[in-house]
């Protein structure tokens, strides 16, 4: 099964953080995504850049609006993701739980939607 891995930061915990330990988590999460490319389970990822470079779409009655970000008030945003294939919920709570950022912030799992033909969404 495929899971999501939307991994969240918070520009105060990070901020907080020394140098030191943002190499750290930088070095340790590169460790685990070499270890998730040789065991066939890393899919694909990526970091996300700052929220106030993103722009929000949304279209009311047939009206495009686009907004640039932030948009919210929030602690915590978007900061990246990891797309993984694995055996079961455990084993993705246990490569979640091994994200760097899940000690500093957070990570959630999602299951990928298996979309196309003969998919019940389309």
């Amino acid at each position: 099964m495929k899971y999501l891995m939307l991994i969240y930061s918070s520009p105060a915990t990070w901020n907080a953080l020394s140098q030191e330990q943002r190499d750290q988590l930088e070095r340790d999460h590169s460790a685990l995504y070499h270890e998730l490319v040789e065991s066939g389970e890393w899919i694909g990822g990526n970091a996300l850049a700052d929220p106030s470079t993103g722009t929000a779409v949304r279209v009311r009655d047939g009206v495009t609006m686009a907004t640039d970000g932030p948009y919210a008030e929030v602690k915590e945003h978007l900061a990246g993701y990891d797309l993984i294939e694995c055996d079961s919920k455990e084993r993705a709570i246990e490569i979640a739980a091994r994200i760097p950022d899940a000690a500093v912030c957070g990570v959630e799992i999602r299951p990928v939607m298996e979309t196309g033909a003969g998919s019940e969404l389309w």
